[in-house]
């Protein structure tokens, strides 16, 4: 008499439902859980590395050029753009003063800002020198070599002003750049001086707290 063969009834494992980013169910689990807020997810997506967003005038400025010029490559840079700009300004402007000394401001302050780090203190030095050069054309000097060097020497003192402006910001701007890289220095030796030191040995600020002052004992 053949008997047959019965399984055990198995029972089907059921998976949990998925937790929500709350940490309770989701939509589909136990009545009563918390529902699910867009915005969680809005937030927790976002990269954790991402920063602030940059400002556009800052991108621009990113993508402008950044040569890195000599003293002497400073100075010819702003005495030609100066002179261009000079006969741009005779040619279209029947030599305004005010149109020159506008655009002799960025010219002070590119020069500042191109000229290499070892060569900072010949951008206030230049950029006189340049607006001295730029003012010939628009000096409306008459005559020899005499009768344009007092026009010159005339225009250059009716137009101090703008001549001290951008000798200003041309000193500004090289004083903030070479603070700056005073300061890096000083972070790289600092940084270079605790790699430098070995793991056990305590830095100087930590021996000198420990060092504390010893009461003398009473006998």
């Amino acid at each position: 008499m053949e008997q047959h063969r019965t399984r055990p009834p198995q029972r089907r494992q059921t998976r949990p439902a998925p937790l929500s980013p709350l940490g309770t169910k989701g939509a589909e689990g136990a009545e009563g859980s918390l529902g699910e807020d867009p915005t969680v997810y809005r937030v927790m997506s976002a990269p954790a590395g991402r920063g602030r967003p940059v400002a556009p005038a800052v991108l621009a400025l990113r993508r402008l050029p950044n040569p890195r010029l000599t003293g002497i490559g400073a100075g010819l840079f702003a005495a030609a753009v100066m002179f261009v700009l000079g006969c741009a300004d005779w040619l279209l402007f029947d030599g305004s003063s005010a149109v020159f000394g506008v655009l002799f401001l960025p010219v002070s302050a590119l020069t500042a800002l191109w000229v290499r780090p070892a060569d900072l203190v010949t951008a206030p030095i230049s950029v006189p020198i340049a607006f001295a050069v730029g003012i010939i054309p628009i000096s409306g000097g008459t005559g020899g070599f005499g009768g344009q060097t007092m026009a010159v020497v005339t225009a250059l003192a009716v137009h101090a002003g703008w001549l001290y402006g951008g000798t200003l910001v041309a000193g500004l701007i090289a004083t903030v750049r070479k603070v700056r890289l005073m300061r890096a220095r000083q972070r790289r030796m600092l940084l270079a001086a605790q790699t430098a030191r070995p793991a056990g040995q305590p830095s100087p600020a930590a021996r000198a707290a420990g060092r504390t002052p010893r009461r003398p004992s009473r006998r």
